[in-house]
């Protein structure tokens, strides 16, 4: 006897299978458009399609996807899991550091500029500061001043960061101070060139407590001003053997609320490293031509 035990669909029970099929729908979708992130940004930052394949091909054979590139890039690298760090008084008790760090060591995709000597060009000013307007989302930022040091140490306050600076062979620290256009914001990124990955990623990673007693000085401009005792916070990001800081906050010192969209922020002021990406270019071996 067949009649109860096997329901038609049109029985009562019917409809919660129908329920059940439908909920792992709206995950699918969600992680759809994730990678977007990747190729088109390659085109906003001048590559050729060409050179995106080249990088493509180089994370290919590092083990590293799409989505590694976009790691890279920053897109997961300062979110709302930061654990606060509250800053202790300085020496000097007059200097100003951010409240908040997150270092990332170098990835494969790197791999090409790892040594300074496989890209000994120097660094220049133009090239990381040649765009004065940086814009990502609702987010737009303005270059406020501009500067290139061959002295390291010049640019920064703390003895062990100062050492760690040294140790690792730095040569150049380029430094770009922003404002965002609705005055709010205020931002610097930071190029170090160093020795190797190696000493890039001892950097990144040593200022997960270091910079609590030592960090950059920013640029000076009455167009965009770090408040001295506010909330502020930052990244480090190795690259080969650049090593890039971000640094921003509020120009009112205060602590983020909902408003304020600091990932798009920090995205932003990373703008400067598309000339990374072009050096990467310019220094890897070109792919192997497709049959």
């Amino acid at each position: 006897m067949t009649g109860p035990a096997d329901p038609s669909p049109d029985s009562p029970a019917a409809p919660p299978s129908r329920k059940r099929r439908r909920g792992p729908g709206p995950t699918r979708r969600v992680s759809g458009p994730a990678p977007s992130w990747s190729i088109p940004r390659l085109e906003e930052w001048g590559l050729t399609p060409t050179q995106q394949r080249l990088l493509m091909v180089l994370a290919s054979v590092a083990g590293v996807l799409v989505a590694a590139v976009a790691l890279t890039l920053g897109i997961s690298a300062i979110g709302n899991d930061f654990v606060p760090e509250r800053a202790v008084t300085s020496v000097a008790g007059t200097e100003s550091r951010p409240e908040v760090y997150r270092g990332w060591p170098s990835s494969e995709v790197f791999g090409p500029i790892a040594q300074s000597k496989a890209d000994p060009r120097p660094l220049t000013v133009k090239e990381l500061f040649a765009a004065r307007t940086l814009k990502e989302g609702r987010t737009t930022l303005r270059l406020a001043d501009a500067r290139l040091d061959p002295d390291c140490a010049s640019v920064v306050w703390g003895r062990e960061l100062t050492d760690l600076l040294a140790r690792g062979g730095c040569t150049q620290a380029v430094r770009g101070l922003y404002a965002s256009a609705d005055g709010r914001y205020v931002a610097q990124y930071t190029l170090f060139n160093l020795r190797d990955t190696a000493s890039a990623d001892a950097l990144v990673n040593g200022l997960t407590t270091l910079h609590r007693g030592g960090w950059v000085q920013p640029l000076q401009s009455p167009r965009a001003v770090f408040p001295a005792d506010g909330h502020t916070e930052s990244s480090g990001h190795a690259m080969g053997h650049y090593a890039g800081l971000v640094w921003f906050g509020r120009t009112d010192g205060a602590e983020p609320g909902p408003r304020d969209d600091l990932v798009s922020l920090a995205l932003t002021v990373r703008g400067a490293e598309k000339a990374i990406f072009r050096r990467i270019v310019a220094v890897a071996p070109a792919p192997a031509p497709s049959r």
